[in-house]
C-alpha cells in the first residue's frame, strides 16, 4: 500500500499554522499558542509535519523528550524506547483517519530512529486516541496523574517489528 502522507521536519509556516488550531473541549488541552513556536522549531524536539498527497498540512508528530508528559515515569531502559507524540488538524479528528495517520508516523519513526519499542502517553479522556493506539498493537503499561491539570494519563508501549 502506498503511503498516504509525507513526513519531514516542521517548517516555520506550518508551525505557525499549528499554533492557531483550536480543538473542542475537552481536547482543547492540546491547543498550542504562538509562544510554543520556539519549541516546535527546536530540532532537539524532533517535530515533523505530516502532509497529505496534495501537500496539505494534516498534522504533526514529535519524537523523544517532547513527546513525554510531565509527571510520568520515563525510566531509562536497557534498550531503545522512542516516545512518540501526534497531533491531527482539528477538523480531521473523529473521522476514522487516525489509524492510518498514526501507522505512517510509526513507520517513519521506525525507519528514521530504529527503536526497539515505541511509547506513547495519552490523556485518559482521549478515548479516540487510546483506541487508535490499541488497534495498532499498543498495550497500556501504566498510568499517572499529572498534578498541574489533575488529569490521568496512560502510557502505552509497543515493541517495534519490521514491517
Amino acid at each position: 500500500m502506498a503511503a498516504e502522507y509525507t513526513i519531514f521536519p516542521l517548517t516555520e509556516d506550518n508551525a505557525r499554522e499549528i499554533t492557531s488550531w483550536r480543538y473542542d473541549p475537552p481536547y482543547d488541552l492540546y491547543d498550542l499558542e504562538p509562544r510554543h513556536l520556539e519549541g516546535l522549531l527546536n530540532p532537539d524536539y524532533q517535530y515533523h509535519q505530516v502532509l497529505d498527497a496534495e501537500g496539505n498540512l494534516v498534522g504533526f508528530c514529535c519524537f523523544g523528550i517532547d513527546a513525554q508528559v510531565p509527571g510520568g515515569e520515563y525510566d531509562e531502559k536497557s534498550y531503545e524506547v522512542l516516545d512518540v507524540g501526534v497531533g491531527m488538524r482539528p477538523e480531521l479528528t473523529g473521522q476514522g483517519l487516525g489509524e492510518m495517520f498514526v501507522a505512517e508516523i510509526l513507520d517513519f519513526g521506525r525507519t528514521t530512529y530504529y527503536p526497539e519499542e515505541f511509547r506513547v502517553t495519552v490523556a485518559g479522556f482521549n478515548k479516540r486516541s487510546l483506541k487508535t493506539f490499541q488497534k495498532l498493537g499498543f498495550m497500556i503499561q501504566g498510568s499517572f496523574i499529572r498534578e498541574l491539570v489533575i488529569l490521568e494519563f496512560y502510557q502505552l508501549v509497543k515493541p517495534v517489528k519490521e514491517q
